[in-house]
């Protein structure tokens, strides 16, 4: 596997590398020794899809709070999304900055979040899933997100938003 550390320390992209033959190719997607020796969390507790029907569609931006922070892995299985990451760990030189990937069906990159982010994506396509693997159990009362258009983060997502749960409008902007 590749792993490509972005702008936000400790955020990877990370890529299969394929070996292939004529039935196609084989790749690893997940090493515990290999996340280890990048100081990334190797924990895998929970793994989750979500499927969404309409391009446009809009989900985020998501987090678990102290002390249920959760690292996660994001790979998009059908089609395309456009993947959002915002550092929301206060002593980080990056906070409140954020980092987008495209994630496709096709590329089959992943982006790995660590504790302390807020996670989201935007579907670029109709049908399109996503597969999520976290180092945490989901614990509802830890569940928190903030505003997908909060100007004080400024994300600049490539099309417009046609579907979006009521949870994910009523989000405040991060620290009001």
């Amino acid at each position: 596997m590749k792993f490509t550390e972005t702008r936000l320390k400790s955020a990877y992209i990370i890529e299969i590398e394929p070996i292939e033959d004529e039935r196609g190719f084989f790749a690893r997607s997940w090493c515990r020794q290999e996340f280890e020796s990048h100081g990334l969390n190797p924990e895998i507790v929970q793994s989750s899809i979500s499927f969404n029907k309409r391009r446009g569609t809009l989900r985020g931006m998501h987090y678990q709070a102290s002390p249920h922070e959760e690292a996660k892995i994001a790979r998009c299985t059908m089609g395309a999304i456009f993947d959002v990451i915002i550092d929301l760990r206060a002593d980080s030189f990056t906070f409140k900055q954020w980092v987008a990937a495209e994630l496709t069906a096709e590329n089959r990159k992943m982006l790995y979040v660590p504790e302390g982010f807020a996670h989201g994506f935007l579907t670029l396509t109709d049908d399109t899933e996503v597969l999520y693997q976290m180092s945490t159990f989901y614990e509802p009362a830890s569940a928190r997100g903030i505003r997908w258009d909060d100007p004080a983060i400024g994300i600049t997502w490539p099309l417009a938003v046609s579907a979006i749960s009521a949870r994910d409008q009523q989000y405040e902007p991060f620290g009001s």
